[in-house]
């Protein structure tokens, strides 16, 4: 088993910490939270063991878990890579591209691993049709989400929208050539709503919409491609596919056909994914015990994690 420890014991570190306390793949070791009084307050309540510096507990560990506020990612992982751990990084991967850089490259030089936390990639939804995207080329994304003073620290491309562009980016295996984007600040001093055009070099557009000032929460993906329309509800945990093939010679007399212009029949069939449930949180987790035990690269690595965010600062520019 490998020996994890927890940087930052805040909403979703207190999640990790029982996560990898339940896990048959690490052994938690403990956790670190520079607020005096909430890291006493955990330990006291939930038994874990507090340590009283980053170093501290980065030298007894194997794996460290990066749960701190974004703009402390770039020390906490500098001091673990030098220390010779592998990290797992909440998302955004750091505040700037440059600090993200810096960390691929440092992590490549120590032969360490790196797993970026884009849980999305893990959603039951999203990997029960991940397979049957093949070469979309236009995706249209909503992340709409209630106004929570948690995030708002950072734009909502960085809070919400860059969840969407991972997917994205994960799907389309062509450059990005464009981006065109706009947001406005409603209550928080930086964008809480925005909405992004993406073009790739292969002629796929992406536009995707962010909120966190709405009056109801959605998280849905579509994703359009040659003969084939595949929704996805990544809050609902549900799954649409609408495939058109060529009609046959004998169609069932309930079967539904399009004909176009030219005359050209397609038959549409409807398919909705039976999807398991999970947890993404463990999953993404346990997939990043199993990257490092096997030597394999992660599935969401440092370099998809740098793409991440170096997208969601093209698009703040925008601004």
């Amino acid at each position: 088993m490998l020996k994890v420890g927890v940087l930052g014991a805040g909403h979703l570190g207190k999640i990790h910490l029982r996560l990898l306390q339940q896990s048959n793949k690490y052994e938690l070791v403990g956790f670190y939270d520079s607020f005096t009084e909430n890291a006493k307050t955990v330990a006291s309540e939930f038994g874990y063991k507090l340590f009283d510096s980053v170093e501290s507990l980065i030298n007894e560990v194997d794996v460290i878990d990066i749960v701190t506020p974004t703009l402390s990612h770039f020390d906490c992982a500098k001091i673990a890579i030098e220390k010779g751990c592998h990290i797992f990084i909440e998302k955004p991967i750091t505040k700037t591209v440059l600090e993200a850089e810096a960390i691929r490259t440092l992590a490549s030089q120590k032969h360490i691993r790196g797993q970026v936390g884009h849980v999305e990639r893990f959603n039951p939804a999203f990997t029960a049709v991940k397979d049957m995207i093949d070469s979309p080329m236009f995706i249209e994304t909503h992340r709409l989400a209630e106004f929570n003073p948690r995030g708002t620290d950072v734009p909502v491309v960085l809070d919400l929208m860059i969840h969407d562009i991972d997917i994205i980016l994960s799907v389309v295996n062509s450059p990005v050539k464009n981006v065109h984007a706009s947001g406005v600040s409603v209550i928080s001093e930086t964008p809480d709503i925005a909405n992004a055009r993406i073009e790739f070099e292969n002629g796929c557009v992406a536009n995707l919409t962010a909120s966190r000032i709405s009056m109801k929460n959605m998280r849905k993906s579509r994703f359009f491609q040659k003969d084939a329309y595949i929704s996805v509800d990544f809050l609902e945990k549900t799954a649409e596919v609408v495939k058109m093939k060529d009609v046959p010679v004998n169609p069932d007399e309930f079967a539904m056909i399009l004909q176009n212009a030219e005359g050209v029949k397609k038959q549409i069939y409807f398919d909705n994914p039976s999807i398991e449930e999970n947890n993404a949180i463990l999953d993404e987790l346990e997939s990043f015990a199993d990257a490092i035990n096997n030597d394999t690269t992660p599935i969401v690595s440092l370099k998809q994690g740098a793409q991440a965010l170096r997208v969601a600062q093209q698009i703040i520019d925008c601004f």
